[in-house]
């Protein structure tokens, strides 16, 4: 008896069943590959981009260079060396005339510093003629000497002494009575009653104010032997004070010159 499980000889085998065919997929354009090499560029094509973007940027500035070198480019040695030097001297005559200029201005500085404090100068010694000559109010520290006759007259030589020793210790400004200002010109008369200071009356008391240091006008006053003896042999007393601030409003008229007239050569 035959066995099963081999197959017979004399039985032709059937031919398997073909597969089933694959449904057809969507066709692939060339516009179709160009994009997606766009979005998903390989490795090569990356390379080979920045291959031409490094080419366009050498083309490029090759031509910007030689468009600016054009100027010189056609130029001789000799030529080169000639406008070179031209260079150089002007270089070297623009330095010159800067140092000149440069000079100059400090030259006018120097002769504006010496007018203004020539100017300056000259206006320090117009203020102190004008003080001195009685032109101008003046204020400042000094000294008050209030002279009063009790028992007698103050004598002419007395006043003067007064006067000269206050000069002499350096007052700067000196009135008698708030209103005669006492300069190198003035005039002193004795009259019925009092003074006659530059032809204006004075009586006692007599206040003299002086503008100075204080405590040296006050002791030229009150030294031995000095105007305070002399007026209290006069018959009178003398008190003194020593002031922060005195102020005189007497002024003088300023005489005009008839003969004397400034040397011009000085």
């Amino acid at each position: 008896m035959p066995d099963p499980a081999e197959p017979d000889p004399d039985v032709v085998p059937e031919p398997d069943p073909p597969a089933p065919a694959a449904a057809p997929g969507p066709q692939v354009t060339p516009t179709d590959r160009l994009k997606r090499a766009l979005l998903r560029p390989s490795r090569r094509q990356v390379v080979a981009g920045l291959l031409m973007a490094l080419v366009g940027f050498a083309a490029v500035t090759q031509v910007r260079v030689a468009g600016t070198d054009d100027t010189y480019s056609g130029l001789r040695e000799q030529e080169l060396i000639d406008l070179f030097s031209a260079l150089s001297g002007t270089r070297q005559r623009t330095e010159a005339e800067i140092d000149r200029l440069e000079g100059v201005a400090s030259d006018l500085r120097d002769d504006t510093t010496k007018r203004q404090t020539a100017l300056d100068q000259a206006e320090t010694e117009v203020d102190t003629l004008t003080i001195l000559a009685g032109l101008v109010p003046v204020t400042g520290p000094g000294a008050r000497i209030t002279i009063t006759e009790d028992e007698g007259r103050i004598r002419l030589s007395t006043m003067l002494d007064t006067i000269q020793s206050l000069r002499t210790v350096g007052a700067e400004a000196i009135a008698i009575n708030g209103t005669v200002r006492v300069v190198a010109q003035t005039s002193i008369e004795e009259t019925e009653g009092g003074f006659l200071i530059d032809g204006e009356r004075v009586e006692a008391p007599y206040v003299i104010d002086a503008i100075g240091e204080p405590d040296v006008l006050a002791g030229a006053i009150s030294f031995t032997l000095g105007p305070k003896k002399q007026i209290e042999d006069d018959g009178g007393e003398v008190d003194v004070r020593q002031l922060r601030a005195v102020d005189i409003e007497a002024v003088t008229d300023r005489d005009e010159t008839r003969y004397a007239l400034p040397d011009q050569g000085q």
